[in-house]
C-alpha cells in the first residue's frame, strides 16, 4: 500500500510541477509587447504570385507594439505559419510604443517611415481558408499566436483583427 501511495504522490507532484512550469510559459506568451494586430490573409483580387504584376504585396500581417513605454527592435523576431513557412526580421526596425509594422509579401523597400517590411518572396504565406500565425521573440520563445478560418471573418473582406 505504501508503494502505491508513494507512486501516486510522486505522480501528483510531477503533475503539479508540470502545471507550474506550463503556466509561466503560457502567460509569458501573452505578456509580450509585440502582438499580431491583424492579418490580410486574402489579398484583394485574383491571387497571383508573379513578382511582376501579382498581388502578393497586398497580403500582410500587422504587428503592433502594445507597450506604453518600451521601444522594441524587430530584429531577430520571426513569424511562422502552420506549415512551417517563416520570415525573420534580419534588419533593425524600431517600433515606438503604439507603433506597428505591416509585413507584406512580394518585393519592395522596407521603411520605418512607412511602417512596412517586405518578405522579398512573391509566394503567398497565409492560406485563404485558414492558418495559424506564430510570432516568436529573438530568444525563440513565443510572443503571440492566433489561428483563423474564413468563418472568423464576418464581413468576408479577407482581413481579421486580433488585438485592437
Amino acid at each position: 500500500m505504501r508503494i502505491r501511495t508513494a507512486a501516486v504522490a510522486t505522480t501528483a507532484a510531477a503533475g503539479a510541477l508540470a502545471a507550474l512550469t506550463a503556466v509561466p510559459a503560457q502567460a509569458a506568451e501573452y505578456t509580450s509587447a509585440l502582438k499580431v494586430r491583424g492579418i490580410q490573409y486574402d489579398a484583394p483580387g485574383s491571387d497571383s504570385n508573379r513578382c511582376s504584376g501579382g498581388n502578393t504585396h497586398q497580403e500582410y500581417l500587422t504587428i503592433k507594439n502594445y507597450s506604453s513605454t518600451k521601444t522594441v527592435n524587430l530584429k531577430g523576431y520571426f513569424v511562422e505559419d502552420a506549415a512551417g513557412n517563416w520570415f525573420e526580421f534580419t534588419a533593425n526596425h524600431y517600433l515606438q510604443p503604439g507603433d506597428y509594422v505591416k509585413l507584406r509579401g512580394g518585393n519592395g523597400s522596407d521603411s520605418d517611415k512607412n511602417n512596412v517590411v517586405y518578405r522579398d518572396n512573391c509566394n503567398f504565406m497565409w492560406n485563404n481558408t485558414g492558418d495559424t500565425i506564430y510570432l516568436y521573440k529573438p530568444s525563440g520563445s513565443r510572443a503571440d499566436v492566433h489561428s483563423y478560418t474564413r468563418s472568423n471573418d464576418p464581413d468576408r473582406n479577407g482581413y481579421i483583427t486580433f488585438h485592437k
